[in-house]
This record gives C-alpha cells, sequence and structure tokens, in this order.
C-alpha cells in the first residue's frame, strides 16, 4: 500500500478522526491547564519569597538605631543561619543616608564586599521610599534586594537599609516543579489519550460488528445482520436488513419472470419447428434453421437475463473444485478419446465462486466443449488462485489453436471460425458476457500443448465453509 493510500485510509476512517480530534483537544487543554498551574506556582513562590524578604528588612530596620554622635549602631540578628555563611546568596547592609550619618553595618556572609546598586532612575522609591530590584550576586547568583531609606531619630539621622536574597534558588525551584509538572502531566496525558482512544474504539465496535455482518451476508455466511446493537446503530441494521430483503425479492422476482418468459416461447418454437419439419423441403430446411436460430437467442437472452438478475446477489456463492470434477468426468464419458486432466494448485481446492452455479457451469461447459469439439486428444483444466480476491480457471487442448486476430473475433457473438464443426457460435460469446457481469476478465491464448488456452478470472469469496 502506498503513502498516499495509508495516509487516505487513517484521515478516512472515523476512528482516527474522533480520537485524532479528542486527542487535540485533550493535549490542547493540558497545555492550557499545565501552564496555568506553572504561572499560578511561579507567582505564589515569588510572592512568598519577596514576603520573606521585605520581613527581614523590617526586622533589621527594628534591630539598627544611631547614637548622638550619628554612627550607626546595631547588632541585628534576622533569626537566618544564610546571613552568617560566606557567598550563601543572603546579605543584609545599611548605610548612611544622610551627611550626619556615618558607619556601616553588614551581615557576616557579605562581610566587606559590596553589592553594587542600581541607579534611582531604573528603580524609583515608592512614597514610602522603599524600592526592589535584582542585581548580579557575588557567586554568579541572582539576588533580589528590598532597600529602604529610613529616618532614625528627630536629628534625621537617615540610613539606608539593604536585605538581599538569593533568587537564584527561587528560580532554580520553579524549574524543578515546571519539570516535575511537565512529566506528572504528560504521563497523565499519555494515559488519558490511552484510555479515551479505547473508551473510543470500543464505542465504535458495533460499527465493525456490522461489518462483519455484512461481509458474512455478502459471502453467502448470513441472510440478515444478526446481532443486538446500540439503539444508534440498530436503525441502521434494520434499514441494512430490509434492503437484503428487498433484493433478495427483486432477485427472486427476476428469476421468475425469466422463468415465465422461457416457459412462454418454448412451445411456440416448438410448434415452428414441427410446423418446419412438416413442410420439408427447401422451405422447411430453411424454416427449421431460422426456428433453431431462434431457440438459441431466445435462450441465450434469457440466460442474460437471468445472470443480470443474479449478478447483483449479496448471496450467491459456490465451491469451484466440485463443479470443476463435475464437468470434467462429464467430458470424460463424451469424449472417452481424449485425455481430460485436472491441475489443481494448492490452496485452490478451497476457492469459492461468488457468483451462481449455473453460471460457472455455463462458462466451464461452454470451454470444455469447444476444446473437445477443435482439440486432437488431450484438454487439461487448471485450478489456480493468484491473491485474495480472485480465481483463475484455464482450458487448454492440443487443437489447431486460433491466431492472434481470430482471437480478438472469437468471442463476438455467432462468429464461427471452423463451419465443419456443428455450433452457433455463441459459446466463447456467452462466456465472454457472462465473465463481464461478474467484472471478471476472459483471456485467449495459445496453449503450451499448441492448441488454445481460454483462461477465466473470477471474484472470489472468503475461504469460509460452506453453508
Amino acid at each position: 500500500m502506498s503513502g498516499a493510500s495509508r495516509t487516505q485510509r487513517l484521515f478516512g476512517s472515523l476512528a482516527a478522526r474522533v480520537v485524532g480530534m479528542s486527542s487535540l483537544w485533550a493535549i490542547a487543554a493540558f497545555l492550557v491547564v499545565g501552564g496555568l498551574i506553572s504561572s499560578l506556582y511561579e507567582r505564589t513562590a515569588q510572592s512568598g519569597f519577596e514576603a520573606v524578604v521585605r520581613a527581614q528588612l523590617f526586622n533589621l530596620i527594628n534591630a539598627v538605631t544611631v547614637d548622638k554622635d550619628g554612627i550607626l549602631r546595631g547588632v541585628p540578628d534576622l533569626g537566618d543561619l544564610a546571613y552568617s555563611q560566606p557567598l550563601s546568596g543572603w546579605y543584609w547592609e545599611v548605610l548612611p543616608a544622610s551627611a550626619n550619618t556615618t558607619g556601616r553595618l553588614s551581615s557576616f556572609s557579605l562581610g566587606r564586599a559590596r553589592i553594587a546598586d542600581v541607579p534611582e532612575a531604573q528603580a524609583p522609591f515608592d512614597m514610602q521610599y522603599r524600592r526592589d530590584y535584582r542585581v548580579p550576586g557575588l557567586d554568579g547568583e541572582t539576588l533580589y534586594v528590598e532597600e529602604a531609606e529610613v529616618v532614625l531619630d528627630s536629628d534625621n539621622h537617615a540610613a539606608r537599609f539593604r536585605v538581599m536574597g538569593n533568587a537564584s534558588t527561587l528560580d532554580a525551584d520553579i524549574a524543578a516543579f515546571n519539570r516535575s509538572l511537565t512529566l506528572y502531566l504528560g504521563l497523565f496525558g499519555l494515559g488519558s489519550t490511552v484510555i479515551n482512544a479505547l473508551a473510543i474504539l470500543y464505542g465504535l465496535r458495533p460499527l465493525s460488528v456490522v461489518q462483519r455482518s455484512l461481509a458474512a451476508v455478502r459471502t453467502g455466511e448470513k441472510e440478515r445482520l444478526e446481532g443486538r446493537f446500540p439503539s444508534e446503530i440498530q436503525p441502521l441494521a434494520s434499514e441494512m436488513n430490509a434492503l437484503i430483503d428487498s433484493n433478495r425479492r427483486i432477485v427472486e422476482r427476476a428469476r421468475t419472470q425469466v422463468g415465465n418468459l422461457a416457459h412462454a416461447l418454448k412451445t411456440p418454437v416448438a410448434v415452428i419447428l414441427n410446423e418446419a419439419g412438416a413442410i420439408g423441403g427447401e422451405k422447411g430446411r430453411v424454416l427449421r434453421d431460422q426456428g433453431e436460430r431462434m431457440r438459441t437467442h431466445v435462450q441465450h437472452y434469457l440466460d442474460r437475463a437471468r445472470i443480470a438478475a443474479g449478478g447483483e446477489s449479496v448471496i450467491a456463492r459456490t465451491p469451484v473444485k466440485p463443479v470443476v470434477e463435475r464437468l470434467v468426468r462429464v467430458v470424460s464419458k463424451l469424449n472417452p478419446g481424449f485425455r481430460v486432466d485436472t491441475q489443481i494448485a494448492p490452496g485452490a481446492e478451497r476457492a469459492v465462486f461468488a457468483g451462481e452455479q449455473q453460471d460457472l457451469e455455463e462458462m466451464l461447459g461452454n470451454l470444455l466443449e469447444n476444446a473437445a469439439k477443435y482439440g486432437r486428444s488431450r484438454i487439461v483444466l487448471s485450478l489456480v488462485v493468484p491473491d485474495g480476491s480472485r480465481f483463475s480457471v484455464a482450458v487448454s487442448d492440443d487443437g489447431p489453436g486460433l491466431q492472434p486476430q481470430e482471437m480478438a473475433e472469437a468471442t463476438k457473438r455467432g462468429k464461427r471460425f471452423d463451419e465443419t464443426v456443428p455450433g452457433s457460435g455463441l459459446g466463447l460469446s456467452i462466456v465472454a458476457e457472462t465473465v463481464l457481469q461478474y467484472r471478471g476478465d476472459f483471456r485467449l491464448e495459445r496453449s503450451e500443448f499448441g492448441g488454445l488456452k481460454a483462461e477465466l478470472i473470477l471474484p472470489r469469496s472468503p475461504d469460509a465453509p460452506i453453508s
């Protein structure tokens, strides 16, 4: 199967469409939900982190004073060991903010190092003289800074307080959460998609049951759709059964009408032939010849009408091997001087013709009759199955055969190449038209014995037991 055919079959599948659309919706929903959860977690974590740093800033402000000389004093203890560990990313610092204030206080983790601030134009103070911003740290980390300017006493001694937290740790925690969220949502989404697909396929199983039941009806294993179906499918099954019943009635009506027509014409034709025999002479011979031709043509068109009526039947099935063996026995008895061989390829013994038994018998009978007429001493009938949908029956003889241009003319109605052999010239034309009704193929070529090989390629039913 080509890639285009596979793609067309995939997108033409109802199950593939439903599963695909539901899967796309589930993926989109998980992406949206995942984005919302990630955003909410990041916002919450960021707010909590900033609240901790801000609280530490207030503690620092409450722990620092200024003496009468304007020197900053205090031993702040913010209750976090990270401020005691060098390069921990957690620092605090108090600097003078007015000309009458001196000194500098800092955490042990910061020591004499300095963390650059940002210009006030980039991060202006608010109305409470507080601001926050991010700057690079001492060890490559990113610091979140909460900063405030506070007047410490009535003499307008002012100081700038800075508390710095390790924002890289926060960013790493958020990234780890997002990875875990992606993993768990991915696994949950995959599981949900698989379960959803299985549920959809299970829900569509009745359609597969209908398909198999229709195939069983088509191949003749059953006559109607059987089984209980969901309420959504039951009307379809009922309509299909009604269609099958209607088809069967039409076929039976056509067969009845064909039979009635055959009986209606049989007596007049017999009368004409009897009268021709009574008249005698040249006029009687001419009348008899025309009567025989009339009977042949009437029978021919009656057969075609029957095939046309039965060709659309959905339940016709005929095992091929019994028909072949029976016809070979008949030909052998009628032609004792002939050697009639049957060659059945492995697996072909189970071939089942998707059509009426009498049509298969008529086609093979005509071919065997022609082979017996024009062959010298040998006829070989071979049966093979080239693929799963067709089977082939070939009849070969050792007669004079036909030239290529004669083969092209042989299937025309009434065409005869040897007037010394009795016949109407309708045999091969009947075979060709019958094969055409069954959408098969009819080939003529030279046989391996030098004579004619006539091959039928006909539709095959599945290798199921014949009911």
